[in-house]
């Protein structure tokens, strides 16, 4: 069994094996740039976990695992030229370095190249399931951003509705990357909804981790300014649940800091962390997070592997709900 660390490695090793080095440079310079911004690769990662899962051929799953992130990186691209964004990972945005077309062309040219990889997947006779459940995820995700881009301009967003909108924008493609890479291997049907279950779950806790170190986190550890979310009038788990419990003069406080841009960024970031501490908001937080995580450590107790061969998965799970950044 590979550790967390050796899967990161082998799948650097096949991203830099297939880097994007074509001509026009014009076309592929960006496509180059945003793969090679690093992240934490969680999901190649995971589509690499999903092989490890049911075999120890971890190099069938390679084609899946590079088609998982240069789809994710495709999405990156076009949501910062929607999102006007000018930093990525700490470094410009595709559009901002190279162009408002290059971002977009590029950005398409990856959508393409992500199928391209998944038809180099070794286990050709999987090959019609693994579209249906890459085309599936891919609709998710773009789902999730248009509910993404509607809560900005709704006022009625509920708590179930931003759980469903990070779950398709986020969490769906967590658990594709671990079933693409399970089914690259020829896993058993049956477990396939199980380790989707765990994937969906876990992205979802995923990503209430993430809110809650936007607003709570160490900016040194961190790597992105704290309040961002606040600043831009974000509804997250952290703010619908406030607005649910406030009441009075509180409620409204919040509600007005939330709707607006003041000029004072800094004091809004801090009266609203205020409002969420008064409202025990980051226990509230940690709690379904926490009911995520077992829901989906309960369908990963369900598959039937040894549990040695879930071991990988289980740390990830807590690495990923226990970090700082």
């Amino acid at each position: 069994m590979q550790t967390i660390e050796q899967l990161r490695g082998l799948f650097e090793e096949y991203l830099e094996a297939n880097a994007f080095t074509q001509q026009p440079k014009e076309l592929y310079a960006p496509m180059a740039y945003v793969m090679g911004m690093g992240g934490k690769r969680l999901r190649p990662v995971f589509a690499l976990m999903g092989a490890q899962l049911f075999s120890s051929r971890l190099h069938a799953a390679l084609p899946v695992a590079m088609a998982v992130e240069v789809f994710h990186n495709f999405s990156l691209v076009h949501d910062d030229i929607m999102d006007e964004a000018p930093l990525r990972r700490g470094k410009a945005t595709v559009h901002h370095k190279y162009g408002l077309n290059a971002g977009i062309l590029s950005g398409d040219a990856m959508l393409i190249y992500a199928y391209e990889f998944i038809r180099q997947a070794e286990n050709q006779p999987a090959i019609p399931r693994l579209l249906h459940v890459f085309n599936r995820v891919a609709i998710e995700v773009c789902e999730g951003q248009q509910y993404d881009m509607n809560f900005e301009q709704r006022q009625d967003v509920r708590i179930e509705d931003y759980l469903l909108m990070i779950e398709l924008k986020t969490a769906a493609l967590i658990g594709g990357s671990l079933v693409l890479g399970a089914l690259s291997v020829g896993a058993p049907e049956q477990d396939i909804e199980k380790l989707m279950a765990f994937g969906r779950n876990i992205g979802v806790a995923f990503q209430l981790q993430d809110d809650i170190l936007d607003t709570f986190g160490d900016p040194r550890k961190f790597g992105k300014k704290v309040g961002g979310d606040i600043a831009q009038n974000k509804k997250t788990f952290l703010i619908l649940k406030a607005l649910e419990l406030a009441q009075g003069e509180t409620r409204d406080k919040l509600a007005g800091y939330m709707s607006t841009n003041p000029e004072d960024e800094a004091q809004k970031i801090r009266e609203v962390t205020a409002i969420l501490r008064q409202l025990h908001i980051p226990e509230w937080a940690e709690k379904m997070k926490e009911q995520f995580q077992e829901t989906a450590l309960a369908a990963l107790a369900g598959i039937a592997v040894p549990e040695e061969r879930k071991a990988p998965l289980r740390e990830m799970s807590l690495r990923l709900m226990q970090r700082e950044s």
